[in-house]
């Protein structure tokens, strides 16, 4: 997500060429990463929903435009998050196959513009969050956005602990969902947030093993560059048990019955010996992928099977 600005970059990726309206567009949405975006959109409308379904949770009559506002102001906090940090990374992201055509890294985009985007769009959300939705979950978009582009950014290349860093304000969604329904933060929140914190771990693990040439091109500390292959196996299985233990959280908060808790033990022990697979000789780029791709099914997976649960209960 950062890198540092190397003395061979190009001079005329600073001096990008004017860009057509619908290009411009497109690299706008591009400078926000709109996967990341999604995924964001997707676990906090999942806990207002699961917010909703909770007896006395939330007011009735529904409060739709709370929540819609909520949701449009969550989306331009992360937008505005994600833009700030390309902007930090656009020198160290020309080194990286998979970002070097980015916006800036390309040349397609201007740095100031960027800047000014990022900044303008994140002082836009808080605002909106704070006129139209409720305190605390202004401060969870605060905090998420400094957190992120203050803290984790810069750390990405000095210590491997940017990767539980980084997990702090990539998890604050689902807990911005709760705020956003219910104005708090309460036991079944934090429970959704540290499930997308741990997610988090196995899952950057595995990218950061089949993509660990592009992590050292870039100079940014990840745990297979840094403290080897076998550390990064072993972290991987360690996390992936943690994150059966998170997931089974929700079943003593009353929040999940046995639906979800046979869901978990299935996801779970899948998940498992996928990442004992890892451990077999020659299993390093072609696993790691395996394992990245699994982990986009877990996620989702488990989110289907706690809406089935409540339906269901």
């Amino acid at each position: 997500m950062s890198e540092t600005t190397p003395e061979s970059a190009p001079l005329e990726a600073e001096q990008p060429s004017p860009a057509t309206p619908p290009s411009l567009a497109r690299d706008i949405v591009a400078l926000m990463k709109p996967g990341i975006l999604a995924m964001c959109l997707f676990t906090a409308g999942g806990a207002i929903a699961l917010a909703a379904s909770l007896p006395g949770r939330v007011e009735s009559p529904f409060p739709w435009p709370r929540v819609l506002w909520g949701l449009l102001g969550t989306a331009a906090s992360v937008g505005a998050a994600n833009a700030l940090n390309q902007w930090i990374e656009r020198d160290g992201d020309r080194l990286m196959r998979r970002t070097r055509e980015r916006p800036l890294p390309a040349g397609r985009m201007h740095p100031a513009f960027a800047l000014v985007f990022g900044v303008a769009l994140g002082v836009a959300s808080l605002v909106l969050l704070a006129l139209e939705v409720n305190a605390m979950s202004t401060a969870l978009a605060a905090f998420a956005i400094l957190s992120y582009v203050l803290v984790y950014t810069p750390l990405k290349r000095r210590s491997t602990q940017a990767l539980a860093v980084g997990a702090v304000p990539g998890a604050i969604p689902p807990l911005l969902g709760w705020a956003i329904a219910t104005g708090r933060i309460e036991a079944p929140g934090i429970a959704l947030f540290l499930i997308l914190f741990v997610w988090q771990l196995p899952h950057f693990i595995a990218i950061s093993i089949y993509r660990r040439r592009d992590y050292e091109d870039a100079g940014i500390h990840v745990v297979p560059n840094i403290r080897g292959l076998e550390a990064a196996k072993n972290q991987s299985l360690a996390y992936s048990l943690a994150l059966v233990s998170v997931s089974l959280l929700l079943v003593p908060l009353r929040v999940a019955g046995f639906t979800y808790f046979a869901a978990v033990g299935v996801l779970g022990a899948w998940f498992f010996v996928l990442s004992m697979q890892g451990f077999e000789p020659g299993a390093d780029q072609r696993w790691a992928r395996r394992f990245f791709f699994a982990s986009l099914v877990y996620m989702p997976a488990l989110t289907l099977a706690l809406l089935i649960d409540r339906v269901l209960r």
